[in-house]
């Protein structure tokens, strides 16, 4: 029989976004904010119907930090969902991608600020739960790894 878990996850509304571990050469990693919210993500965006995950992301990163990608540049990290951070009863799957860059990045389109955290802490910042909660521990848990 199946769990009240299951059923609030078999009914939840998903958002299917591509998003993006930007990592400068300090090992940092950027966060954007949306205009109007409080919470600190990964940049990247919603999959358009038909379109590959790695060019949604090259889309969304040009539309929101005008950061021109190479999208055989991305290194897939997998698919992770948490709940979303500005939909209530929403769930966000993402498709992970890292990318190092060392370029400057402008906030555009819906982005109200971007910060540069350093990833063994939470910036000291609100995060969005999918950042707070599994793309910064994998991050970490990968700095440790290669140590």
């Amino acid at each position: 029989m199946p769990s009240s878990t299951d059923f609030s996850l078999n009914h939840s509304r998903f958002i299917r976004i591509a998003a993006a571990l930007l990592i400068g050469p300090d090992g940092r990693t950027l966060l954007v904010r949306k205009r109007g919210t409080t919470a600190f993500m990964q940049p990247g965006g919603k999959i358009e119907p038909h379109e590959l995950p790695v060019h949604a992301l090259a889309r969304e990163l040009e539309e929101e930090l005008g950061l021109d990608i190479d999208p055989a540049q991305a290194v897939y990290l997998g698919h992770f969902s948490a709940p979303a951070a500005n939909e209530p009863g929403f769930v966000v799957h993402a498709e992970l991608f890292q990318l190092n860059i060392d370029s400057d990045v402008t906030p555009e389109a819906e982005i109200e600020e971007v910060i540069w955290i350093d990833p063994v802490t939470d910036g000291g910042v609100s995060l969005a739960p999918l950042t707070r909660d599994l793309i910064l521990p994998f991050y970490r848990a990968s700095l440790t790894a290669i140590a």
